[in-house]
């Protein structure tokens, strides 16, 4: 056990400048985790790393704290390797779903411990928990053999992993301190690490949708975390990726799912299938098994066979009717141009409106909720041609969905549109 400090010497510490001791980032930690630091001190740190940041040495030993606060899995006893993949989340972001079962496909098995939106990001188990039966909650053992007779596994993470992360993030939350690239490295890897995969692509993603707004701080969120799986023996890689538009044609829960199953029937949207081989690609390369390539396992139907084995062994089934939303009202263009910004921000608020996200952690989502775009930056649009088909159980919600719309989503007589990049850059070490 590390030696004993108190809570008000390593906050007077982190103001004043200081770098925090190993010992000192052990203490504070677990003895959060343990009650005895109050959450006003631990909100006081909080906001002093906020301000003053930390080095490399001082994130690596505070994402290892809180590593230590829980259980770590192990996946050695696997007969084969295994890869992980996280975003920083985004808009229309369903990327998880085609992913995980392409790249078992390929070979890598991938344990994929994912989460529920809130705000306007979508939540991986949100989106699976629209299919009849499905469910998220898996106990250690059962995820393991899953991983060994299916080779891709979604769920929840078990309360187990990094206890320590789950009650600071609540309190980062209340208190304005969620921007801390520290403490957002930190509470990101603590649990990809105790996780125990081999190797991890990160997908952070940039724009007015994203979390990190600029190329900037995106950049530094990247490093941060490659760094932190370096130092801690995890193979880590990562994309920096445009969310200035949401990705695909459909924003929502069992909407992005039916996206989702045409990408591995070998259709679906070019941006959503550029970026899942992308994805697929990194995760091989990472886990020394890119002797396939995974545009192959898309073609031959064996991506879709591992998709519709995952979502069985988790209870679901793949062939069941999704969830449709009761009222639909369609957007359509006023007039003739190019469509020159289709905003993500405002596409996942008003996509939250209408239902298919939450504003607390205990809020029910609809799962027929959404958005679906049926003309994305650069296409040409005449006069009353749909735009957008809203989708809620309550016709009550469009008014507010709809203002959050409202100049953001733009066509123009004189086009003036410039493709982006979907991948802008590549971080490694």
């Amino acid at each position: 056990m590390s030696e004993p400090h108190d809570a008000v010497e390593v906050i007077t510490a982190k103001r004043d400048r200081g770098e925090l001791t190993d010992s000192q980032i052990d203490w504070v930690i677990d003895a959060y985790t343990r009650g005895v630091v109050a959450d006003e001190q631990m909100s006081a740190l909080a906001m002093a790393i906020l301000l003053n940041g930390m080095n490399r040495r001082e994130i690596a030993r505070w994402t290892r704290a809180m590593i230590a606060s829980g259980e770590r899995m192990d996946f050695t006893s696997l007969s084969r390797p295994t890869a992980d993949k996280h975003s920083t989340g985004g808009v229309g972001d369903k990327i998880t779903l085609p992913l995980a079962p392409l790249v078992a496909a390929c070979g890598v098995a991938v344990p994929q411990l994912s989460g529920r939106g809130l705000g306007h990001t979508g939540g991986t188990l949100d989106k699976l928990e629209s299919m009849p039966g499905w469910r998220a909650d898996l106990a250690n053992d059962e995820m393991l053999r899953q991983l060994e007779d299916v080779g891709a596994v979604i769920c929840a993470a078990g309360a187990g992993l990094a206890p320590a992360d789950k009650k600071l993030y609540a309190l980062r939350d209340v208190t304005g301190t969620v921007e801390a690239i520290p403490l957002i490295a930190s509470s990101i890897m603590s649990k990809k690490i105790a996780e125990g995969t081999g190797a991890l692509v990160l997908d952070v993603k940039v724009g007015s949708g994203a979390f990190m707004k600029d190329a900037g701080s995106a950049r530094e969120l990247a490093e941060t975390m490659v760094a932190l799986g370096t130092d801690a023996g995890v193979t880590t890689v990562a994309l920096l990726t445009n969310m200035g538009t949401p990705l695909g044609r459909t924003a929502g829960n069992a909407l992005e799912v039916a996206e989702s199953v045409e990408v591995l029937a070998g259709g679906g949207p070019r941006d959503v299938v550029e970026l899942t081989l992308a994805l697929a690609r990194e995760m091989l390369q990472a886990a020394d098994a890119d002797r396939v390539d995974p545009a192959d396992r898309l073609a031959d139907g064996s991506a879709m066979d591992v998709w519709r084995a995952m979502i069985r062994a988790q209870g679901g089934d793949p062939d069941a009717t999704l969830p449709t939303a009761r009222e639909t009202h369609v957007v359509t263009a006023r007039e003739s141009g190019v469509v020159t910004e289709l905003d993500a921000m405002a596409v996942g608020l008003a996509a939250w409106r209408l239902g298919a996200g939450r504003a607390r952690k205990e809020d029910p989502v609809q799962a027929g909720a959404g958005i679906e775009m049926h003309a994305k930056p650069g296409d040409t649009v005449t006069p009353g041609q749909p735009l957008l088909t809203l989708h809620t159980d309550e016709a009550e919600r469009f008014e507010r969905a709809l203002s959050a719309l409202d100049g953001h989503v733009v066509v123009s007589a004189e086009g003036g549109y410039e493709a982006v990049p979907l991948v802008i850059d590549r971080v490694a070490e």
